[in-house]
C-alpha cells in the first residue's frame, strides 16, 4: 500500500481515519451510511437476528387470551414489535377485536417509538416511560397497586420473566405477547471476524443497539470473551444506544458512552464527537501528529498508511520521545517479524510523514518520535 495524502478533515469527515463496528441488524445499512458519511471506515456484523412470530401458535393464542381478558392495562415496549402485533392480528380476523379490546385499556408505552404506533393505530398512550426502560414501568404499576388488575404485556424480543413475575406477585392477572423473538444470526462468521478484528486492535469503536445485542456478542466470543472484555475497557470504545443497552457491558466494568437522547441519530454524534478526543495529539518536529486507528493527521491533513507503518506509529506515540527497540516494535506487527521488517515499516512511514525528520534513529537501540518538547 502506498501511502495516500486524502485531504483535510473538512474535505474527508470528522470520523476519518477510525473504524466503526455496527453490530444492528435493523437500522444496519443506515447507521453504516450516518458514519460512512462522516468519513469512518464500517464493518458491519449484525450479532443478532429479529424473527417474527406470525405463523407462531404462542403469539395467536397470547392475542386471543388479551381479547378475552379484557385488559384493564397494556404496556407496549416497541413500536416495531407493536405494529407487528396489529397487522398480524388483522391476518388472523382478530384485528377489530384486538384494537377494540386495547381501546378499552389503558395503555402505558415504554418510550416515544410506541407511542408512535399507538397513535398511527388510532389508540392513545396514558403514560411514556421518560428513560425507556421497563424498570420505570414497573416502579410506576407497582407504586400505584396493581392488586386484581388485568394486564397485557408486549415483549420485546426475549420473555420478561422478572417483570411479569413482580407483577403477578404484586396481584395482577398477565398475558405475556410474544411478537418477535431476537436469535443468533444462521451465520456468526461476520461476528467472528469481528471479534478478532477487537481483539488485534483493528477497531476504534463498537456500536450497539440493543442488549441482547451486546449479549450475543459476547457468547459468539466464546474463549476470546475476556480478551475482548480488556479491549473494550482500554482502547476500543463501546458506543451503546442507551443505557439499558449499556448494562450487560456496565456490569463487566466496561466504560460506554451513550448520548443523552437515546436515539440514533444522537448515538452517530456522540460517536463523531468523541472519537477524535481519543486519538493521540502530539507535536513532533514542528508538526501537529493526530495518530488515528489506520491514518494519521498530519497539520490537519488526513494521510492513510500501510498497516505496518500506521501500527509501528502507534507503538512510537505510545511513548513520545522513548526510545523503542527493533524488538518492542517487531513484537507489535502481525505475523512473526524481525528488525527489517521494522526497518522496512520505519522507511514507509518516513515517506509518507514527509521530510520533517519526524522518527530519529537511535544506533543499536531503536526509533524515536523527534518530539518538539525534548529538543
Amino acid at each position: 500500500m502506498v501511502p495516500v495524502t486524502v485531504g483535510s478533515v473538512d474535505e474527508v469527515g470528522a470520523l476519518a481515519g477510525f473504524t466503526v463496528a455496527v453490530t444492528a441488524e435493523r437500522r444496519r445499512d443506515e447507521m453504516a451510511a450516518l458514519l460512512a458519511r462522516r468519513g469512518a471506515r464500517v464493518i458491519t456484523a449484525s450479532t443478532i437476528t429479529i424473527g417474527p412470530l406470525a405463523d407462531d401458535d404462542a403469539l395467536r393464542a397470547a392475542t386471543a387470551a388479551c381479547i378475552d381478558l379484557a385488559p384493564d392495562l397494556v404496556v407496549a415496549t416497541t413500536g416495531f414489535g407493536f405494529r407487528g402485533w396489529l397487522e398480524t392480528a388483522e391476518g388472523w380476523g382478530m384485528g377489530d377485536d384486538l384494537r377494540a379490546a386495547l381501546g378499552r385499556a389503558r395503555i402505558l408505552a415504554r418510550g416515544p417509538k410506541p407511542c408512535g404506533a399507538i397513535r398511527a393505530a388510532g389508540l392513545t398512550e396514558e403514560w411514556a416511560a421518560a428513560t425507556e426502560g421497563s424498570e420505570e414501568i414497573l416502579e410506576r404499576l407497582l407504586s400505584q397497586g396493581v392488586a386484581g388488575a388485568r394486564i397485557a404485556v408486549q415483549e420485546h424480543g426475549e420473555p420478561q420473566t422478572e417483570f411479569i413475575e413482580a407483577l403477578r406477585v404484586a396481584g395482577a392477572t398477565v398475558v405475556e405477547v410474544p411478537v418477535y423473538r431476537w436469535t443468533l444470526p444462521p451465520d456468526v462468521t461476520a461476528v467472528r471476524r469481528l471479534v478478532d478484528q477487537v481483539v488485534n486492535g483493528q477497531v476504534d469503536a463498537v456500536t450497539f443497539t440493543s442488549a441482547p445485542a451486546v449479549r450475543a456478542f459476547l457468547m459468539i466470543a466464546g474463549a476470546r470473551t475476556d480478551a475482548v472484555l480488556a479491549r473494550l475497557r482500554t482502547d476500543v470504545m463501546a458506543a451503546c444506544v442507551g443505557p439499558v443497552t449499556a448494562g450487560p457491558l456496565v456490569r463487566l466494568d466496561v466504560p460506554v458512552v451513550s448520548p443523552q437522547r437515546f436515539r440514533l441519530g444522537a448515538l452517530i454524534k456522540t460517536i463523531t464527537d468523541e472519537l477524535p478526543r481519543r486519538a493521540t495529539s502530539l507535536r513532533v518536529a514542528g508538526c501537529d501528529l493526530e495518530v488515528r486507528g489506520h491514518a494519521v493527521l498530519i497539520d490537519g491533513r488526513l494521510h492513510t498508511l500501510p498497516p505496518a507503518s500506521m501500527t509501528i506509529l502507534a507503538a512510537l506515540a505510545a511513548r513520545p520521545g522513548a526510545v523503542v527497540s527493533k524488538d518492542r516494535l517487531a513484537a507489535t506487527l502481525p505475523r512473526s517479524s524481525d528488525g527489517h521488517a521494522v526497518d522496512v515499516a520505519v522507511a514507509r512511514l518516513r515517506s509518507a510523514l514527509g521530510p520533517g525528520q519526524h522518527i530519529e534513529t537511535v544506533i543499536k537501540r531503536g526509533y524515536r518520535l523527534r518530539m518538539d518538547d525534548a529538543a
